[in-house]
């Protein structure tokens, strides 16, 4: 039986150069899984660029890092000051989407890409920048941008509806002035805090005016929640409202527009809203709270009804607001 020869490609002739390749990966998190998926990909490119006789790999730029915007990818910023050196003649990326998720600035790339004469090529798409006319390019790498985005978006609106309804969403367990979380991650109160929030409520239900209770407690040194002497009275307000004091929490008060209108829209029935009943520890009863409620909604002068806002024709009786004024300053 004849020996088995090794045969190899001859390439020493003139004119002959290999085509000097790189190999761009990205991927979003450190998250165990996704940089598992980072070490495949750059596996999968030697394996890649080594199967080519004419091609010879120059490097592997890896980022773990957002697509959103290129300043924060160190890698990819090298990669491409590499082309400009005239060290690569051509770019191997999975997708469009690992190349960069901004398409103004992915299309800003490949464009002084092309005017280096080098190439790029995305291997699930199958498209070269080389061979693929750049209108066409452009309105491509659009759609699929577009597309990607919006089903990214939808998929993280599932997983949080998700874990709303089944009560394992971090939106419950926040914490807020009053509160700090234990060791196993679990709301506790902050007794000097808590006491804060106690002294709000008895002041209010007393006659106090939010802006009665704003001087008391800078008057008695207290800190707000930002550590600040001064307390703005929208932080005195939302203090009153936030039923996370009696030990119940009421998420999706606020959802995100679809997109590509991501900003945040006051839920007022658009979407549903999940209460969790006794999710941590009381620091004002449900009894203080609904008459603090009552007590705001009596004393406000703006009405809500069918038309819409309004305001009411009676106004509140500023004769206890000024009594408690005399006592602030009885107390200095």
């Amino acid at each position: 039986m004849p020996e088995t020869r090794k045969v190899s490609v001859y390439t020493d002739y003139p004119g002959f150069k290999k085509k000097r390749v790189a190999a761009y990966c990205r991927v979003s998190t450190a998250h165990d899984a996704q940089l598992e998926s980072l070490a495949s990909q750059i596996e999968h490119y030697q394996e890649y660029v080594g199967r080519r006789w004419d091609w010879e790999l120059v490097g592997i730029y890896s980022d773990v890092q957002s697509g959103k915007n290129v300043t924060g990818r160190r890698h990819f910023r090298r990669m491409l000051d590499d082309c400009q050196n005239n060290r690569i003649d051509m770019i191997i990326t999975k997708s469009i989407s690992r190349f960069g998720r901004n398409t103004a600035e992915t299309l800003d790339a490949i464009n002084k890409l092309r005017l280096l004469d080098v190439e790029v090529f995305f291997e699930i798409e199958g498209l070269s920048t080389s061979t693929t006319k750049y209108d066409f390019l452009i309105s491509i790498l659009q759609s699929v941008a577009q597309a990607e985005s919006e089903s990214r978006s939808q998929n993280i609106k599932w997983g949080n509806k998700r874990k709303l309804e089944n009560g394992s969403s971090k939106t419950y367990g926040r914490t807020c002035f009053g509160y700090q979380h234990d060791a196993e991650g679990e709301l506790v109160i902050k007794d000097d805090e808590a006491q804060t929030v106690r002294v709000i409520f008895d002041l209010y239900l007393s006659g106090f005016s939010v802006l009665a209770i704003k001087r008391y407690l800078e008057n008695h040194a207290i800190k707000s929640p930002t550590g600040r002497d001064t307390w703005p009275k929208r932080t005195i307000d939302t203090i009153m409202s936030n039923e996370k004091y009696t030990g119940t929490v009421l998420v999706g008060k606020t959802y995100c527009g679809d997109f590509p209108n991501n900003r945040r829209i006051k839920n007022q029935g658009q979407r549903a809203k999940y209460q969790m009943a006794d999710s941590h520890p009381a620091i004002v009863s449900q009894e203080q709270y609904d008459r603090v409620q009552l007590e705001k909604s009596m004393r406000s002068n703006i009405q809500i009804d069918s038309s819409g806002k309004s305001r009411k024709c009676t106004r509140y009786s500023m004769k206890r607001e000024q009594r408690n004024e005399a006592i602030i300053n009885i107390e200095e």
